[in-house]
């Protein structure tokens, strides 16, 4: 299935500005949510094609986040980027075994982002 919606999970609005422009240039729909807990209750109301998830984050960490979105039935499916300064080899393993299916490690390279989420759809 083709990636047509993002969610953009990040406590910075730079980061939210700056990745929502790169998707939006790209033909992606974009949307925002600030914490973890945002982020579960967005991805159960928009059923986003795709999550783009810091880690470090206020209320709710993406680490937790994730876990909490992939073991729900209804958002299980949704593929989850992390993208977060956290870019320890530990702190991306840990991420991928809360159920992320990728991590990018801060400043995001745009080419590489997208061609990430080009072979999730």
């Amino acid at each position: 299935m083709p990636i047509k919606k993002v969610l953009i999970v990040d406590d910075s609005p730079t980061e939210r500005h700056v990745l929502g422009e790169l998707l939006a240039r790209n033909g992606y729909e974009v949307s925002a949510a600030t914490n973890g807990e945002e982020a579960i209750a967005k991805s159960k109301s928009e059923m986003p094609d795709l999550i783009l998830m810091d880690v470090v984050m206020p209320v709710m960490n993406g680490y937790q986040a994730t876990r909490k979105i992939k073991r729900d039935e209804k958002t299980k499916y949704i593929p989850v980027i992390m993208c977060t300064s956290k870019g320890q080899e530990t702190d991306k393993i840990w991420g991928v075994s809360q159920g992320a299916n990728d991590y990018l490690v801060k400043p995001i390279n745009p080419k590489v982002l997208l061609e990430k989420i080009a072979a999730l759809g």
